[in-house]
């Protein structure tokens, strides 16, 4: 069995930095990519950045040159550093793996269960 957790979130003031974590444990064999997703209020969720195994990154145009993607393979650990975040930037941000269990055949997706992120004054 796989789970996802993330953590990292909180309140910040706009221009601040956070840095969001999402651990994956269980009896993992293998990770794919990794994506982060984010929803706030009223809109649907989209996706920010995404690191694929070989840790190539991409990410949405807003979060371009403000946030970074990387992941630890030892550690199991993607992680999503914030830098100069705006009010626009606020929304439960989420993780979404492609994982491979051992002893699976193929690889599934997990969510983890989202950590909020609020960018105020």
């Amino acid at each position: 069995q796989v789970h996802l957790v993330e953590s990292g979130g909180g309140l910040v003031q706009p221009g601040g930095s956070l840095r969001l974590s999402c651990a994956a444990s269980g009896t993992i064999f293998g990770i794919n990519s990794v994506y982060w997703y984010r929803q706030a209020p009223g809109k649907q969720r989209e996706l920010v950045a995404v690191v694929d195994r070989e840790g190539g990154t991409d990410y949405t145009d807003s979060v371009k040159g403000r946030f970074t993607i990387s992941r630890d393979n030892a550690k199991n650990t993607v992680y999503l550093q914030m830098n100069s975040l705006k009010p626009e930037d606020t929304a439960v941000y989420y993780c979404l793996a492609q994982v491979q269990a051992t002893m699976a055949p193929r690889f599934n997706d997990y969510w983890g269960q989202g950590t909020q992120v609020t960018v105020s004054s």
